[in-house]
């Protein structure tokens, strides 16, 4: 074998890569999605965002602004991207994630990285990823079915300062 040397066999789904005479496999199952979601205060009240009904993954579900992770790109600025993409605001998004918690992506490993955000300006304009939006104190979070694991991120990040 050659030192760091690879086969791959995408019928099987399997990356094999040699290093010295050892080999590690690298299997699909092992693939794990980045996303962040940012949770946006204005004053007391937090931006919840309801995923288009035609979106390929979480259809209807209310949420913060998110997104995933690009190849090479750092957690903060994915964030501060998917706020300007999906919503247009002005914010302030804290560099210190509030929050990070394991999920699934249609049926695929997620990890999510929650940062908060103050709203510095503007009114939100809808994206194509979402239907709607409604600026709510924390417990209306619950009757919005937003996941339980992003409303205690929300108080979380309701206590930073």
């Amino acid at each position: 074998m050659v030192l760091g040397s690879f086969d791959a066999d995408p019928k099987k789904g399997v990356l094999s890569l040699y290093v010295d005479s050892r080999v590690s496999v690298v299997t699909e199952e092992a693939k794990q999605w980045v996303a962040v979601t940012v949770l946006v205060f204005r004053g007391d009240r937090v931006l919840a965002m309801q995923r288009a009904s035609s979106a390929a993954a979480g259809a209807g579900i209310w949420e913060g602004i998110s997104g995933r992770v690009e190849a090479d790109e750092d957690p903060l600025a994915a964030a501060k991207r998917e706020v300007v993409e999906e919503s247009g605001l002005r914010v302030r998004v804290r560099a210190r994630p509030v929050d990070t918690y394991a999920a699934r992506r249609r049926g695929e490993p997620m990890t999510v990285i929650v940062f908060r955000a103050e709203h510095e300006g503007g009114e939100v304009v809808l994206s194509l990823e979402h239907d709607a939006y409604r600026w709510c104190a924390l417990e209306e979070l619950t009757e919005l079915g937003v996941p339980a694991r992003l409303i205690e991120a929300a108080h979380r990040a309701r206590k930073v300062v």
